[in-house]
């Protein structure tokens, strides 16, 4: 309520209060003042909601000690009471409000129009401050909790657009770093074919075109989800079924890959299966783009969920501790740790490099 609005209320049934109380001292040019005085004060208790409380009460407090009528007065001491106790004012409103009833006591003791000041009025105006105290902490805290709410949902609305970020780029790195090493590698056989030997060369443009093509349809895909978010199509995420695909990729860039099955297959969450089937992905680009291997052997051991290795006879071993601080190795690490799994890289023991991951098969 606006301090416009409460003063012409206060005004105008001061009048009105005054016609019903004819025993009563007669509204005049000092009782206006008192009046006016409080929604003065309530135009300023964003700035400073005590001091707008303390002159409310004193204007009610000196106006009934005058003989004045009770009226509307009091409205400008019910919002500026409420409103200090919202802003959390609570121990310094009940400090001036405990002194503005003292203050009314004395008021009413030196009210020349008094007929007695009986304890059952002043137990009235007590209960009348208390249940204005109740009711507007009752409000303060509701609206506290209503806004810590909409923080909590508003953090959790930006922690899952940050997270669903964080996959897309993930997910993009893995992908178009796969893809893109493969296109590097068929580039380098094309144009050391392509003069002496151009039909020799055609195999190696036809998987340039696949992988460009498969690059280009997860980059669609993931833009798609960037600007229609949960709007977009969903693709379908890879799988272990799809690893065969995966090495006859790698095997057309020129690597040796073996692929070694063994336990008992059967079908692991979603989450599993894409997460082994990165890990797998990331191992074998690193291969090609940095091991100078001929040869590598991917194992997939179905125990408690799934364990994948991959180990290579490169003879430039992998500086792991370099790799580590790209995205290739840390996403690995992220993805198991994600699902309670772990992840080894280093040496292996005959030469060359090797990547473990084990991935427990739990529900997701």
């Amino acid at each position: 309520m606006s301090a416009l609005a409460i003063a012409v209320f206060q005004v105008i049934g001061s009048f009105g209060a005054a016609s019903n109380q004819p025993d009563r001292r007669a509204i005049d040019a000092v009782a206006l003042v008192f009046v006016l005085l409080g929604p003065l004060a309530l135009g300023v208790r964003d700035r400073w909601p005590l001091p707008a409380l303390a002159t409310t009460m004193v204007a009610a407090d000196v106006y009934v000690a005058r003989g004045y009528p009770y009226g509307p007065i009091f409205v400008s001491v019910i919002v500026a009471l409420a409103y200090a106790i919202m802003r959390g004012l609570r121990r310094s409103t009940l400090m001036v409000t405990a002194a503005g009833f003292a203050g009314f006591v004395v008021a009413s003791l030196v009210d020349p129009k008094r007929e007695g000041v009986g304890l059952v009025h002043l137990s009235l105006v007590a209960g009348w401050l208390a249940v204005v105290l109740a009711v507007a902490e009752l409000i303060r805290t509701r609206r506290a909790q209503f806004l810590d709410r909409q923080r909590a949902e508003r953090e959790e609305r930006q922690r899952h657009v940050s997270d669903e970020r964080l996959r897309l780029a993930q997910e993009l790195h893995d992908v178009l770093a796969h893809n893109i090493s493969l296109i590097n590698v068929q580039a380098g056989v094309a144009l050391h074919l392509l003069d002496d030997q151009p039909e020799q060369a055609r195999p190696a443009l036809a998987n340039i075109k696949a992988a460009s093509r498969d690059a280009l349809h997860e980059l669609r895909g993931a833009l798609d989800v960037l600007r229609r978010g949960d709007d977009a199509p969903l693709m379908p995420a890879p799988r272990l079924v799809d690893i065969d695909a995966l090495v006859d990729g790698v095997r057309a860039s020129g690597l040796d890959v073996c692929l070694e099955r063994s336990g008992h297959e059967e079908p692991l969450p979603t989450g599993v299966e894409l997460a082994a089937y990165r890990i797998v992905q990331e191992a074998l680009t690193n291969v090609t783009r940095h091991a100078g291997a001929t040869r590598a052997t991917v194992s997939m051991l179905y125990a408690d969920g799934i364990t994948v290795e991959i180990v290579d006879n490169g003879i430039n071993a992998v500086d792991v501790a370099s790799m580590s601080s790209g995205r290739g190795l840390a996403g690995m690490r992220e993805r198991a740790n994600a699902l309670g799994g772990t992840v080894e890289c280093g040496p292996a023991a005959g030469g060359g490099f090797r990547v473990a991951a084990h991935l427990p098969g739990g529900t997701q």
